[in-house]
């Protein structure tokens, strides 16, 4: 399964690869790859594909839900296709209190010790999903599993804060996954791949040898 979406993952360029003219990420530094999983929601067939692997996923783990919630904004349309297809209930979390109003954080009908799947594009550390497992705890709403189609997996998770919020981070590929698959696939050369081996062991240090 995992091979099947890093090949679509690669495919439809929501994994980019730049090794000569690297990326600048949002926070200034650089990377010789981009992950953009937004991309999905544009390409129907994929998208079927990948929403039929991840409720295989669930079942297969026997994941215990009553509400599907995204994460704002990449998650929401996540948790909107498969709440359709699973028939279940959906709910959505902001960043923050809206401000006006009555200044909701989570949008939706929910009923209180509910159990939570928290849907988002994808993880890095995890630390972005801290908030939204806060607001859901704090309207008393029971969550401890994380979906994600993407998930680096390539920091210590049980080092982490999230981790120390007793959540299960799940996904359907990983970096260890899509580099099997570029390396059975031969799609870069052997100094590009290493290269990129060297990066996600240490972004740090790689930076520091190639600007």
């Amino acid at each position: 399964m995992s091979k099947e979406i890093a090949k679509i993952l690669i495919d439809i360029n929501s994994i980019n690869f730049s090794f000569d003219n690297h990326f600048t990420l949002t926070s200034g530094l650089k990377s010789p790859v981009y992950v953009d999983c937004r991309r999905i929601i544009s390409y129907a067939k994929e998208r079927e594909i990948i929403l039929n692997k991840a409720i295989s996923y669930f079942k297969k783990l026997n994941l215990s839900f009553d509400v599907l919630a995204g994460g704002e904004t990449a998650g929401i349309p996540y948790a909107a296709f498969l709440s359709e297809k699973l028939k279940m209930p959906m709910i959505y979390i902001r960043k923050k209190n809206k401000g006006f109003g009555i200044n909701k954080q989570i949008e939706g009908k929910f009923e209180k010790k509910q159990k939570v799947l928290l849907v988002e594009d994808l993880a890095t550390d995890g630390g972005s999903k801290i908030m939204f497992v806060n607001a859901l705890r704090e309207a008393d709403l029971k969550v401890k599993d994380i979906f994600v189609i993407f998930y680096y997996d390539i920091f210590d998770f049980k080092s982490s804060e999230l981790s120390k919020m007793n959540v299960n981070i799940h996904s359907l590929c990983t970096w260890k996954d899509i580099i099997s698959y570029i390396e059975d696939e031969n799609i870069f050369s052997y100094s590009k791949i290493s290269n990129l081996k060297e990066f996600l062991l240490n972004p740090n240090k790689w930076r520091e040898k190639n600007g």
